[in-house]
């Protein structure tokens, strides 16, 4: 047996996952043990549950791989500030300590970490991978092709921000790449955070705000601040973008080009404006994307496009390549960011390294992301005891039964079932739920269950085998990363005095008749769930549509905003104590808010920092 620990770690979404033989048996990001958000350090919490799951010790793992080489980060540094100097000088102050105390030395760095899990690595065990590589082999090696082309694109690794590659058999290679500072994750970047919202968190956001508003500054972008060409190549115009040598995305001609100045996050309010630069940069994404997807495919003439890196979790953009029909399939790393990284890291050194053939299977290899811990029921009632939770333990049909009644009567539920997902999804293992018929809900659960803004969309889960009743889709989507439009015979006729409606005013109108899971554009993030990957969440579905005669539920993250998604029975306890859920299921057991003592409530609405 050989086992590969694929480690990412100190620049934002830490995370552990661990091959055997070959095959993904665990992954986990660390911001989901310390409850810190994109937690960025070493993953000792999240190392230490793989290995745990894997019934082994540290020194039973073959390989270590890294997914960044972090020399040849620092060589980008230093050029850039070389090339930019003397602006910069403060980035420049504030980066080279921290570079010159740690991440130069990440090696020793690593290996000290490690050993402080209880075993001493062997230097020559540790292995690194570059960035992009990393997350190209993190779309590849799991996805369900034996053929494909690969494309990544996020912010940067160590010089690239997008590659292109083909993968086949055990075999990957990048043919082509753009390099910083020219990245479309970072110009993304930069918007979120020219709108008020928090950078390498807040680019969802920004997408959910896009269809409120309309892309009147599209061509603005593509003549002033990116040269785009007819192959989806770009150059970026630096003069507007402070991120390569200062402390800030943008410049001051940056906001000149807009005519207002940068939001003050959390108090200046969100106006028309913004939404209409939320949709112009989701269009020019759009367009960028295109244009790749075209090129990539007339060159390469492979039907099937794996995809990874930040930008990637773009699941508009990722529904609109699909219906554009250049490749036949396309799979998308479920963590397509940076924690999908350890995934990559692992797969590179079990493929590359060592020169492993693939194993040829059924679907993908992603076990539909639930690679985390799970919880039995000794373990669940002890530690709800130990909180003082009242509860009641049923048969798993009674659970089935009285939670899909309690969704049928428009309740808030959290659910918490068998192992946690890796990525930045609630798939049905760590979710908050809800019915999808109602008019209401959207609003309930944003403001009084999640504390976020308004405008955000939440997601449909529904049965597989129902989906064309309901989208415009028809392929699988477990991972929860395509947006497709409504059906036409669900949609809601608009008046006219609604369609004369803007921005945020355009909430409050149903717009079909699952106005829950419905965006103002008629769009909707869908999850497909499946009998055989996740059969407890398929059967509470399947028996809300029998009650109802609708195939399909409210699903978001099991959290409040800012706060990581809940990881175990006391993290899921708290948070339906510290919001206005009704009601919780946890593996078998039942908890009513009305039934909890007063006294364990909490205040969750500043718990975390904000988001």
């Amino acid at each position: 047996m050989t086992y590969i620990l694929g480690i990412s770690a100190f620049y934002h979404d830490s995370a552990a996952a661990l091959l055997l033989d070959g095959e993904l048996v665990a992954a986990a990001q660390e911001e989901r043990f310390s409850r810190n958000k994109h937690d960025a350090r070493f993953p000792s919490d999240a190392t230490a549950y793989v290995l745990k799951h894997a019934q082994i010790d540290l020194d039973q793992v073959d390989h270590v791989a890294f997914y960044d080489k972090p020399f040849l980060k620092f060589e980008r540094l230093m050029e850039t500030y070389v090339a930019l100097a003397p602006r910069g000088f403060t980035s420049f102050k504030t980066a080279i300590p921290v570079w010159l105390k740690e991440k130069l030395f990440l090696k020793s760095l690593l290996l000290k970490d490690l050993q402080r899990l209880g075993a001493k690595v062997p230097a020559e065990r540790l292995l690194f991978a570059e960035h992009h590589m990393s997350h190209a082999a993190s779309a590849f090696y799991p996805s369900p092709f034996d053929e494909a082309v690969v494309l990544t694109v996020d912010g940067v690794g160590e010089w690239a921000t997008t590659t292109v590659g083909i993968g086949r058999e055990n075999e990957l290679e990048i043919k082509k790449e753009i390099r910083f500072p020219h990245s479309l994750g970072l110009l993304y970047s930069a918007f979120t955070y020219y709108a008020g919202f928090k950078v390498n968190s807040g680019e969802y956001k920004v997408m959910g705000l896009a269809p409120y508003g309309e892309p009147r500054f599209k061509d603005r972008i593509l003549e002033t601040l990116v040269d785009l060409k007819e192959d989806g190549s770009f150059r970026l115009n630096q003069k507007y973008f402070n991120y390569a040598a200062g402390l800030t995305m943008t410049s001051a001609a940056f906001a000149n080009v807009f005519g207002e100045p940068v939001r003050v996050p959390e108090t200046d309010p969100l106006t028309q404006f913004h939404m209409d630069v939320a949709a112009s940069i989701q269009a020019v994404t759009e367009e960028v994307l295109f244009r790749i997807t075209r090129a990539i495919s007339e060159e390469y003439k492979i039907p099937n496009l794996c995809m990874a890196g930040g930008v990637a979790l773009n699941c508009v953009a990722n529904g609109k390549i699909l219906r554009e029909g250049r490749f036949d399939e396309i799979w998308i790393q479920p963590a397509a960011g940076d924690a999908g990284g350890a995934v990559g890291a692992a797969y590179a050194a079990w493929h590359q390294h060592l020169g492993n053939p693939r194993a040829h299977r059924d679907g993908d290899r992603m076990r539909g992301a639930y690679l985390g811990p799970s919880f039995g029921t000794e373990e669940i009632t002890a530690e709800l005891d130990r909180l003082g939770a009242r509860y009641t333990l049923h048969s798993e049909e009674e659970m089935i039964e009285s939670t899909a009644s309690a969704l049928a009567d428009g309740k808030a539920i959290g659910w918490f079932q068998g192992r946690m997902e890796f990525g930045p999804r609630a798939l049905g293992g760590r979710s908050i739920l809800g019915d999808a018929r109602s008019e209401s809900m959207q609003k309930t659960l944003n403001l009084k269950v999640k504390y976020r803004e308004s405008f955000r969309p939440f997601a449909p889960s529904i049965l597989r085998e129902h989906l064309g009743e309901c989208f415009d889709l028809d392929t699988d989507s477990p991972y929860m990363l395509l947006v497709a439009n409504i059906r036409e015979e669900l949609k809601k006729e608009m008046t006219p005095e609604q369609d004369a409606l803007f921005g945020i005013d355009k909430l409050n109108v149903p717009r079909s008749t699952i106005p829950a899971v419905t965006h103002v554009d008629y769009s909707a993030r869908v999850q497909t769930v499946h009998s055989d990957t996740n059969p407890l969440y398929h059967a509470l579905i399947s028996r809300f549509r029998n009650k109802t005669g609708c195939p399909v539920i409210v699903n978001t993250s099991f959290n409040v905003r800012g706060e990581p998604i809940v990881c175990t029975p006391e993290d899921a306890f708290r948070c339906f104590m510290g919001t206005e859920l009704d009601f919780l299921t946890i593996g078998n057991c039942i908890l009513l808010k009305e039934d909890q003592d007063p006294a364990l409530k909490e205040d969750y609405t500043s718990k975390y920092e904000l988001d």
